[in-house]
């Protein structure tokens, strides 16, 4: 599902290259769980960033089913992320003022479908990340945990087979992320391959299968099969 060939991520200050990923080389199969663990300052979070093409390696390679995003040109790149990649990100990013049925429609712009369409796919996102109840409330109106599940939603309704999260659970309480680990049991129940950077350890409590993979200092530690 995603390949990850000699990837760097560096910056020149005065002539000196300081690196944020060195020599990065993951492969993560279809329907796995993979936790990108590490502390903040680790590139975790670039790693995850250069994976959805939000961001772009300074050398290597990216591969999502075959197809090279690190080379793709915005306009592409964005259709491609739109129809494969679901993003949860740490803050949310919910527009506010838009109730969160409108919310969950944002990623089926690029499609271009009908509005009738658009909604029919938000609702069943939104009742597949038990959150529908709420469609018609705005952000402000919802608490941490709920706006997480709003997240996965908007994450979920374009069907992508790649999830990413990016701290997913580190603005949440303990109840709200043991509720969030049972949604992502609940996607990779269907197959949905996943990749969540993280550093509470909350996640080492996983009760399904799954890959922990260390990332220091920009470079891969060790990953293991838990």
């Amino acid at each position: 599902m995603v390949i990850i060939e000699n990837l760097n991520k560096f910056y020149e200050i005065d002539g000196q290259k300081q690196y944020i990923l060195n020599g990065i080389n993951l492969s993560v199969q279809k329907g796995e769980c993979v936790i990108l663990k590490g502390v903040s300052g680790s590139g975790k979070t670039t790693l995850l960033s250069i994976i959805a093409g939000l961001d772009k390696p300074s050398s290597g390679k990216v591969i999502i089913d075959g197809e090279a995003v690190s080379k793709l040109p915005d306009m592409h790149l964005s259709k491609f992320r739109a129809k494969k990649i679901g993003i949860v990100f740490q803050n949310f990013n919910l527009l506010e003022g838009v109730n969160l049925l409108d919310n969950t429609m944002v990623p089926l712009i690029a499609d271009k479908i009908g509005l009738k369409e658009a909604k029919d796919k938000a609702l069943n996102a939104l009742k597949l990340a038990n959150i529908e109840h709420k469609a018609n409330k705005i952000p402000s109106e919802l608490s941490g945990g709920e706006k997480q599940r709003g997240a996965i939603a908007r994450a979920l309704v374009a069907n992508p087979n790649l999830i990413l999260c990016d701290e997913p659970t580190a603005n949440l309480d303990r109840e709200n992320s043991l509720k969030f680990i049972s949604a992502l049991k609940k996607l990779h129940s269907m197959g949905k391959t996943l990749i969540i950077a993280t550093h509470d350890p909350i996640f080492e409590e996983l009760d399904f299968k799954h890959k922990v993979v260390e990332i220091s200092q920009g470079k891969i530690g060790f990953a293991v099969d838990a």
